[in-house]
Formats: structure tokens, sequence, C-alpha cells
């Protein structure tokens, strides 16, 4: 498929990192004349896609990196978040609102559910020991 537009980026999978990803992903899809709540949608997927990478996928990892590639076709964002980290063991449950893994921490367990909410579509595909990808996609509509 030929798209009108692409970026790739890597990224350690380091917290500090987070918002860097949030600012481009938003950056790139400014092209597409977004309103201000498309954008904060995105940044707000984003940014759980990558925080659920660093904080569950490089658990116990020191070197981890975060894959991200966006592509524009014609009024649609497509986005894909990948880790080449632990893999979810039970991708069901994960997906389920309010389920989390991490209750010591104080994580919700709405990282799914937000990136569900705020994109068109959302696709989990996970391996155990070879990472996770996240495909999300938002049409940007003229109002």
């Amino acid at each position: 498929m030929q798209y009108d537009n692409k970026i790739s980026l890597i990224l350690d999978a380091n917290s500090k990192n987070e918002a860097f990803a949030r600012v481009c992903v938003s950056a790139f899809a400014t092209q597409l004349d977004p309103t201000l709540e498309q954008l904060e949608d995105i940044k707000m997927a984003i940014s759980e896609a990558v925080t659920n990478a660093i904080i569950h996928g490089y658990e116990g990892i020191d070197d981890g990196q975060i894959f991200i590639n966006c592509k524009i076709l014609k009024d649609t964002l497509y986005i894909e978040i990948e880790d080449k980290g632990r893999g979810i063991d039970n991708l069901e449950e994960a997906v389920k609102p309010l389920y989390t893994s991490k209750p010591d921490m104080e994580r919700s367990g709405m990282g799914f559910t937000v990136m569900e909410t705020f994109m068109d579509s959302m696709k989990v595909v996970s391996e155990i020991n070879k990472g996770t990808k996240i495909y999300l996609e938002k049409k940007i509509s003229k109002n």
C-alpha cells in the first residue's frame, strides 16, 4: 500500500522518552489538520502505549527499545507501537478495563481502555518473550 507520508522512531524504553514520543506523533498528525481534541486523543493513546511498553514490556530489562511507526493515508493516521520485551501472559485478561498486573504501583489498569476509547481502532498482538505490538488508527474528520 502506498501511504501519503510515514515516519519511524526508535526510542530507548525510558520514561523520559514518553513525552517525546507523544509530541513527535502529534506533530506528525498535524498535517491532517486535526482539532485540538483529536490531537489530545492521539497524545493520550501514545502515552499509554509507550508507558505500557516501559513498565510492563521491559520490566527488569535495562536496554529495551520502543519502535513507533506512523503512516498517513488520506484522512487516517495509522500508528504501530512495538516493544521486543516480555510479552503479555494473558492478553484477553490484560485488555479488560481495570485489570492491572501492578496493583502495588497504583496502576489503574485503564491503559488499553484509554487507547481504545480515544482512537477509532485498536489491536494488540503479543507473544511471550518476543514482545507486544499495538496498532492504532485515528480518522481525522474535517468539521
